[in-house]
């Protein structure tokens, strides 16, 4: 996975208030080094239950040969999962819109993979943006007790410090045996913006923390006083761990998308 590549479906603001928060970010991570996301932390029992794990049990390609592959996300409206667009395909990479090609099983609420508590549903839909790789996800029936994330509006500063949490690989090899069971978080610092993108690289709780593989559609989001909100989603990046940028879909160019796709 040299380059930049898709993660395989398969992180200033300036003066006294901005170095506090640096410096609360930079506390928070004293507890010992984690496998993934590449360099992060193990997510405790109750944090982050808006994180989704998307798993793909049976995944059929046009030779008729099948495997399995997963993706993270994020809650964002009771029935709607955001994730990277290039998660939902047609077996043969295709992106695809309206019901999906196979099963899409959605858990949110708990920290692992395999203990017990959460919510699971299944996809039913799938909307890709038409701009930036992202979907939207619909479920079977809502989310209920979970606050979604709110939507970010406006531009994210350069420099400013997000959290990342996905279900990722533990290393850069995309098989499913190195998938941690327990959900990884990380912190990252946005190096420059683009018209859909937002680069983001390693902050906390090393320069090289970096999502991985499975780490597709990940949130990074910004905790505030009043409330959560997705500034991005993953993209892709080099094989990780790396400190160099990595590339997330920007929210705020493409709430008004989001917006009138969830009331439609």
């Amino acid at each position: 996975m040299a380059g930049k590549r898709l993660r395989r479906f398969g992180l200033r603001r300036a003066g006294i208030a901005g170095a506090l928060s640096l410096l609360a970010a930079v506390a928070i991570w004293t507890a010992p080094a984690a496998d993934a996301i590449a360099n992060g932390r193990d997510v405790p029992d109750g944090k982050y239950t808006f994180s989704a794990a998307l798993s793909m049990p049976l995944i059929t390609r046009p030779d008729g040969t099948t495997y399995a592959s997963a993706c993270s996300g994020s809650l964002i409206a009771p029935s709607w999962i955001a994730t990277a667009g290039h998660c939902l395909h047609d077996g043969g990479g295709t992106r695809i819109s309206g019901p999906p090609a196979y099963e899409v099983r959605v858990t949110v609420g708990r920290a692992t993979l395999s203990g017990s508590g959460g919510q699971t549903r299944q996809a039913v839909e799938v909307r890709q943006s038409p701009t930036v790789d992202f979907a939207l996800v619909r479920l079977n029936s809502p989310i209920n007790g979970i606050t979604p994330l709110r939507l970010n509006r406006v531009a994210p500063r350069v420099g400013t410090v997000i959290r990342v949490a996905g279900w990722g690989s533990r290393d850069s090899t995309a098989d499913l045996s190195h998938r941690p069971d327990r959900m990884q978080t990380g912190l990252a610092r946005i190096t420059s913006l683009t018209a859909n993108h937002v680069r983001t690289r390693g902050f906390a709780p090393s320069p090289d923390t970096s999502a991985c593989p499975y780490d597709s559609g990940a949130p990074y989001f910004r905790e505030l006083l009043t409330s959560t909100v997705l500034i991005s989603t993953e993209v892709g990046g080099p094989d990780c761990p790396h400190a160099q940028d990595e590339t997330t879909a920007r929210i705020d160019t493409i709430y008004s998308w989001i917006m009138t796709q969830l009331r439609s």
